[in-house]
């Protein structure tokens, strides 16, 4: 295999044991095993990949892949999709709430993301910006007001180090940049996207409060938020890509 579209072809069937065909035009993508589960029961459809790195599942026209953690594994399955060429992706993951006024469970809309995370340099110089599409992010907050639930707009800072919740000279720099969420993969997500001609979008869900000690994430916090927040945050995700596929809406925010 020489060209990237040859190992694309070949590595998204071989990453998540499922036939190219068989994957929807409409994308979502996430870190977390248990979103792709609830997918699955949902639309009574099989989950793909149980012993392949990515898992999925697939109903109608969507699709919903899980990746793994971290921006490497984000930038691959932005990277792997451009084989099917999907009209929209929508990454749904959780984040830590960087203001005072985030509380755990809220919704983040991001209208940009700081690159941090230093994956995305392989693909675009750092003054290139990582932006979600326009269209895109629109139709997930008409879906957001539909579900009459709030949500916070603003700017997420990607990075690739875990653990940092100790570090105070870095959190006195995230308050310096007067980001509202941090995470491992949304510029990631925005960028490879953009350089794959992709259009691209994320609905983040408020998972802990790291500015604060007892914010941190834990094993008992984790599973209360995946037991209240979950099923909402994947709902507006589905619903989001229905909404440009009931109306035909283009989502492409530049003529690529």
């Amino acid at each position: 295999m020489k060209t990237k579209e040859e190992i694309v072809k070949n590595w998204l069937p071989r990453y998540t044991g499922e036939k190219l065909k068989n994957f929807g035009e409409y994308i979502l993508i996430t870190n977390f095993s248990n979103y792709v589960h609830k997918f699955a029961e949902m639309h009574d459809v099989e989950v793909k990949g149980i012993d392949r790195p990515f898992q999925c599942a697939t109903a109608g026209d969507i699709s919903i892949i899980n990746y793994g953690m971290g921006s490497p594994g984000a930038a691959t399955v932005m990277d792997l999709l451009s084989a099917i060429k999907p009209k929209a992706v929508v990454f749904l993951g959780k984040c830590g709430g960087l203001k005072k006024k985030n509380n755990i469970g809220d919704l983040i809309l991001p209208i940009a993301a700081i690159r941090g995370e230093g994956t995305s340099n392989d693909y675009f110089p750092t003054e290139v910006p990582a932006l979600p599409a326009f269209q895109l992010q629109k139709a997930i907050s008409t879906t957001i007001r539909d579900y009459k639930v709030d949500y916070w707009t603003g700017t997420v800072y990607t990075m690739n180090r875990r653990v940092w919740e100790h570090d105070e000279n870095f959190k006195a720099y995230l308050q310096k940049i007067r980001a509202y969420a941090i995470d491992m993969e949304t510029a990631t997500i925005f960028s490879v996207g953009f350089y794959n001609k992709i259009p691209t979008g994320a609905l983040l869900l408020v998972s802990d409060q790291p500015m604060i000690p007892e914010g941190v994430k834990t094993e008992a916090s984790d599973k209360k938020v995946t037991s209240k927040y979950v099923d909402t945050h994947l709902k507006i995700g589905i619903d989001s890509l229905k909404q440009l596929i009931n109306n035909g809406l283009t989502v492409k925010h530049l003529q690529f």
